[in-house]
């Protein structure tokens, strides 16, 4: 359902209708297992390609919150660095009352967010190699997370040429899903982040992209999502 202008207070959460469209997916959808330091607040998008024969490509991408103390939610180390417009975005009260799940969505925004962190890709004709599919998350998590650290002082618009190719991909490397240890692939060479993906039994394909100042507090191992 799209909104033009203020909310009403009683706006539906548009990320119950999203778990809805997760239904479309051929393959489940995996995420990293559950962990102190990670929260999945169901913040899941949904991209896919259509043809004359229907869905020839979907993607669902998990976003999550990072708890740097997960045992102290109140503990100033779990805030995100803002700067100073955002952070009166954030406080800035509304002289009209706000529906619940938007005012949350809002608070959320204090606390780091690990953006499209995890991608589950179907393809109906599998077309594209892991390393392929990995290289475009990294890619994608750089060029919208890391921007101004990688090109000071560019222009939002400006392109520019992928920074991680398949072939600087390690295609030799191990993960974990559902508890089983299975063949992957890596790139541990970026100063930013760390990707790791790997095949699935259902013909799907899971990649992650993780902030590699964060790593040490995220265990990088996946399931199935419920």
């Amino acid at each position: 359902m799209d909104w033009i202008g203020i909310l009403p207070e009683d706006a539906p959460d548009p990320r119950v209708e999203e778990v809805e469209a997760l239904r479309l997916m051929p393959v489940p959808v995996i995420g990293l297992v559950p962990q102190p330091s990670l929260e999945d607040t169901d913040s899941v998008s949904l991209n896919s390609v259509l043809d004359d024969h229907g869905y020839s490509e979907m993607t669902a991408s998990i976003t999550y919150t990072l708890w740097r103390n997960p045992d102290d939610r109140l503990d100033p180390v779990n805030l995100a660095e803002l700067d100073e417009e955002t952070l009166r975005g954030i406080d800035e009260v509304p002289p009209w009352p706000r529906p619940r799940w938007l005012i949350e969505q809002v608070e959320r925004m204090r606390y780091p967010q690990l953006w499209e962190a995890v991608r589950t890709t179907w393809q109906r004709e599998p077309h594209a190699s892991l390393q392929d599919l990995l290289a475009d998350h990294v890619n994608h998590i750089l060029l919208n997370q890391y921007r101004e650290k990688l090109w000071p002082g560019g222009k939002p618009w400006d392109q520019h040429a992928p920074v991680v190719t398949a072939r600087m991909i390690n295609g030799n490397a191990w993960t974990v899903v559902n508890g089983v240890e299975v063949p992957g692939a890596e790139v541990d060479s970026d100063p930013f982040v760390y990707g790791i993906g790997a095949r699935l039994p259902d013909g799907g394909v899971v990649t992650a992209v993780l902030p590699r100042a964060e790593l040490e507090r995220i265990q990088v191992r996946f399931t199935t999502r419920n």
